[in-house]
């Protein structure tokens, strides 16, 4: 797969257990000192026998610091060789750790290289017991791999589930795939035949089966059931009974208070409406953000998206973000469905039932599965254009 249009660069993101990878070399997630760790680390000397990796790593490579890696051949694994990075524990992000997380996939990448290997598989390091936030972790690796890769022709995957893992997948793929069913496929067939969907094909005539002439078609009318029989007046009693004036119902305690605060509420969010009638796309990005109390760096890293796009958009208020931009920004924001179309008609774009993309993103959005991870291994499971990768 080619995300990027470098010819001869392939990175993948996948969902799989790292240990079963069938790839050249496997990265793991070591620890400093030649001891075994939590997580992907414990993984994979389980998986290429614990005893041999841990005895090969305390003889032959001792001591190694956060941001260096090295490579120990594969042992019991499918993968001929496993490159350990030393991954950075995450403090508070103020000691090094951006800069040490980037070493890792650096010096990952050029062991890989030397070693003349040319399918790899990266878990997304230190992001789990290492504590490193997981959306950053996922930028600093999407940034790192594709500058390797524009001078290296390989295979990179990113695994960033192991078999272990509680798999989102594995809870929404069935409302997914109905949900794609019921929006994509109707507008489709409304599409297709012009409004009408195709009748269904009649039943087969079961005299043609035995072999027997069958008799010409007859429509019949419709049964039309008897009226019931009424019985006669009785002329003793009056036939009209006089009308009941319907009882007048007053408020209860507290509801026209009630009634108010609701009214007051629906003024002040209409005059809000107005306020920001003509936004542009940038200028109504930052309100929503600011209203729901976010920080610019969490929505972008949250996005997937570069610092330098989302800083033209923060500080340009024509700016006209690409589709898919404006789509990744509503799921970094944590737009509801209504407040992501609103958004999108300020830059001229519509979530379209005929669109899959647009339809698994609405399904994110209108869940709250604001997962870019998740949400890129759908779409390329659906086999449609990745995102991140």
């Amino acid at each position: 797969m080619n995300c990027t249009g470098v010819t001869f660069m392939s990175f993948k993101i996948v969902r799989n257990d790292i240990t079963k990878m069938n790839t050249q070399a496997i990265v793991n997630t070591a620890s400093a000192r030649p001891a075994v760790g939590a997580g992907c680390d414990h993984a994979v000397y389980m998986a290429a026998g614990y005893e041999e990796l841990l005895d090969y790593r305390k003889k032959k490579i001792g001591f190694v610091r956060e941001g260096d890696a090295f490579i120990t051949p594969g042992f019991h694994l499918q993968a001929q060789y496993i490159i350990h990075a030393v991954s950075p524990l995450y403090r508070d992000g103020r000691q090094g750790e951006e800069e040490m997380l980037r070493s890792c996939y650096r010096k990952s990448l050029a062991i890989a290289a030397e070693n003349g290997i040319k399918s790899i598989a990266f878990p997304l390091i230190s992001t789990g017991s290492f504590g490193y936030p997981r959306e950053e972790g996922m930028r600093i690796a999407v940034d790192e791999i594709k500058a390797s890769l524009s001078t290296h022709e390989m295979q990179v995957y990113l695994v960033v589930f192991d078999s272990g893992a509680t798999r989102l997948g594995e809870r929404i793929y069935p409302d997914l795939e109905a949900y794609i069913d019921q929006n994509y496929v109707r507008e489709k067939g409304r599409e297709e035949y012009c409004g009408v969907f195709p009748a269904m094909p009649a039943a087969p005539d079961k005299s043609a089966v035995s072999g027997k002439s069958a008799a010409p078609y007859k429509p019949t009318a419709p049964h039309k059931p008897a009226a019931p029989r009424m019985p006669a007046p009785n002329r003793a009693m009056p036939q009209a009974l006089p009308a009941v004036p319907p009882k007048r119902r007053f408020p209860g305690p507290g509801k026209k208070e009630k009634y108010e605060d609701a009214l007051e509420t629906l003024e002040g969010e209409l005059a809000v409406r107005m306020k920001h009638m003509s936004d542009t796309f940038p200028q109504y990005l930052m309100y929503l953000i600011e209203r729901k109390g976010m920080e610019s760096t969490e929505v972008y890293k949250r996005a997937v998206i570069d610092r330098k796009v989302f800083s033209k958009i923060r500080n340009n208020p024509d700016y006209h973000p690409k589709k898919i931009t404006a789509l990744c920004l509503c799921v970094g924001a944590r737009l509801s469905l209504d407040e992501s179309k609103d958004l999108l008609s300020r830059a001229g774009y519509a979530l379209s039932p005929c669109d899959k993309t647009d339809i698994i993103f609405s399904y994110f959005i209108e869940h709250e599965i604001y997962d870019m991870i998740e949400l890129d291994i759908q779409l390329e499971e659906h086999g449609l254009p990745c995102l991140i990768s």
